[in-house]
């Protein structure tokens, strides 16, 4: 059997395989997805972050591939109708990037109930100017989760550690762990009037796209902080920077913009309010590290024809 493997995780990974499978053939893909070597008869192939022009060189060469794994979460970035007409099974690496980023959405809130940027400017100031600065508490206070998926579950946990109530939403609405009340993803909006924060963590699907938008900011209170670390996409950039402007809502977190990396001269970061940071929530010493067991985990079961764990489904999107 043949694996493609990424020319920047071969030193983590190919080892591993070998030791697991010592006859295991293995071919290295080059920074632009070509295969440095017969892909042929290849069946596996774990990609890496290679555009989607990669993507597509590495398959064109591997017409025989069965499984495709991917190390991210998302797949919005895949040729999803390329595997689906080749009937391959694809597995993405949910789960993986969910502690790290969870503690984000909470490093996120915490800037902004204690007022961390401004306090960081007051090394000199006055003992008067310092009491006149009202910083909030995070008990008791409601966080909505739109996406309860793994970055959702980990960020409720968190969550009701500093005492907060948590409600959110997921496509199948059953009880789950850490989270106060749960309702199906058609029913996200009516999270949003009793809310005092809320944490996008949905895919980007057809079904998300832009969906948080003026109609959503209308529902919002005017104190509610809104944090993204789905995609940039999910929300309407428009109606956002209308709603800051406006001070329809207290302000934004962003992790994750309408387009990456957001342009020097793009409007949003000139909306009052606004935090953006550069896609990096995910970050962590560990997390190439899961990605890495994911994979190997999911080898042993498709070695032995069990079915593969977090399969994503096209017609879902995730």
């Amino acid at each position: 059997m043949k694996i493609l493997i990424p020319h920047k995780v071969a030193p983590l990974i190919e080892q591993r395989i070998l030791s697991l499978y010592p006859d295991m053939q293995i071919v290295i893909t080059d920074e632009d997805g070509v295969p440095q070597g017969d892909a042929s008869d290849a069946t596996i192939f774990m990609r890496w972050w290679t555009s989607i022009e990669g993507f597509r060189n590495t398959m064109a060469q591997a017409p025989n591939v069965k499984w495709v794994y991917t190390p991210s979460a998302g797949i919005d970035h895949l040729d999803l109708d390329l595997m689906r007409e080749r009937g391959v099974i694809l597995t993405n690496a949910a789960g993986a990037h969910a502690i790290p980023i969870a503690e984000f959405v909470m490093m996120y809130l915490l800037t902004h109930a204690k007022k961390a940027r401004m306090l960081m400017n007051y090394a000199r100031a006055d003992w008067e100017e310092v009491e006149r600065t009202k910083l909030d508490e995070l008990d008791g206070k409601t966080m909505a989760i739109i996406g309860l998926g793994s970055i959702g579950q980990e960020t409720a946990k968190r969550a009701k550690a500093f005492g907060m109530r948590v409600i959110g939403s997921r496509r199948r609405p059953q009880p789950t762990k850490y989270v106060d009340e749960v309702v199906s993803d058609d029913a996200w909006m009516t999270l949003l009037p009793t809310a005092d924060v809320i944490v996008i963590a949905t895919p980007l699907t057809a079904r998300t796209q832009e969906m948080v938008n003026a109609e959503a900011f209308s529902k919002m209170q005017s104190h509610a902080y809104l944090i993204n670390v789905a995609r940039g996409q999910v929300i309407n950039t428009t109606d956002l920077m209308a709603a800051l402007h406006a001070n329809r809502i207290a302000g934004a977190a962003l992790d994750v913009a309408p387009e990456e990396p957001l342009p020097v001269d793009h409007p949003l970061w000139d909306a009052p309010n606004v935090w953006i940071t550069p896609h990096i929530s995910y970050s962590s010493p560990k997390t190439r590290g899961r990605m890495m067991d994911m994979f190997i985990h999911n080898l042993e079961r498709y070695m032995h024809g069990q079915k593969l764990h977090n399969i994503v489904n096209f017609d879902e999107g995730y």
